[in-house]
């Protein structure tokens, strides 16, 4: 470590262990996604894509991510509020402090300069507002993907009972009105944000390996041993 450089805790390994599997979730689900909503391959096997399960495979591995992706993702939004580690909350309050740091880093990320007058040992505003609203997008996500899947239950039955289509009606049929009143709709707005959210990753790998570039704190090596490395005069 170099010095006038601290070394600062950012993640714990439960926190760098959830980033992951939403990480791998999120590819999975993606991939799959693609697929579900048009079939873009075909099995090797001489027999046809409809003998193997290929899209039956598909909807199942989709299904089963995005209950990680979901149940990841309401951890992570706990933590948001109740965290005794850090508590990103506090930076989405719109006060002076955090409205001038947010300025400042987007300032820093249009003007690509190494200009950074505020302390960046924690997250900053920027970067809780840009994962408050990844999360936005992934509850989203969520509510409109339940209602395509309560669909294919028209019966009003299911495996484990009846109560379970009925409380997926309940709490998502209101997305149909809001996207413009039909399931179709519904489906276009489930893979809109699907591009949205993946805008979103891209954005913010380059914003990660920017931070590190141009202020030189090690910001990516967070995600993998947990740690920054933190200029102390600036902290």
């Amino acid at each position: 470590m170099k010095s006038g450089r601290k070394q600062v805790k950012r993640m714990t390994g439960a926190m760098r262990i959830i980033h992951w599997a939403n990480a791998i979730s999120m590819v999975a689900a993606v991939i799959t996604g693609l697929y579900i909503g048009h079939p873009y391959y075909q099995t090797l096997i001489a027999d046809g894509a409809v003998d193997k399960y290929v899209m039956a495979w598909n909807r199942w591995g989709h299904f089963i991510v995005a209950i990680i992706f979901d149940v990841t993702s309401i951890v992570v939004a706990y933590l948001y509020f109740f965290s005794r580690f850090e508590k990103p909350y506090k930076k989405l309050i719109p006060n002076g402090k955090n409205v001038t740091e947010f300025g400042e880093v987007l300032l820093n990320l249009v003007t690509l300069n190494r200009r950074k007058k505020f302390d960046s040992t924690h997250s900053d505003s920027f970067n809780t507002v840009y994962f408050a609203i990844f999360h936005l997008l992934l509850v989203w996500m969520l509510f409109t993907g339940l209602q395509l899947y309560v669909h294919g239950l028209e019966s009003g039955e299911s495996s484990i009972g009846a109560w379970w289509p009925a409380m997926l009606h309940l709490v998502t049929d209101w997305t149909i009105p809001i996207t413009g009143g039909s399931l179709m709709d519904v489906r276009i707005s489930h893979h809109v944000t699907m591009w949205l959210i993946v805008t979103w990753v891209a954005f913010h790998i380059y914003y990660q390996i920017w931070r590190t570039i141009f202020w030189k704190e090690g910001d990516i090596a967070i995600v993998f041993g947990g740690s920054k490395f933190a200029k102390e005069q600036e902290s």
